[in-house]
């Protein structure tokens, strides 16, 4: 089910990790399958995801849009 929640390329978001929150820069909407640091990504048209690099160690990740909050910066 999609969260309603779109972000374009350049937003600065917000996301939960297990060392509390972090921000990043959505790089690409991914609307089909990939794999990203050999992690399988589930993504479709009817559920993307979205590539974000974060702010602090530059790492590249993927999440839904439900987990991400966009922030002003």
């Amino acid at each position: 089910m999609a969260s309603g929640k779109d972000f374009a390329v350049g937003d600065h978001v917000e996301w939960n990790t297990s060392q509390g929150k972090t921000t990043g820069k959505v790089q690409r909407k991914l609307t089909e399958a990939t794999a990203i640091k050999g992690h399988h990504v589930a993504a479709s048209k009817e559920n993307p995801q979205y590539l974000v690099v974060s702010d602090e160690s530059g790492e590249e990740a993927a999440h839904k849009s439900g987990a991400l909050k966009k922030i002003e910066k």
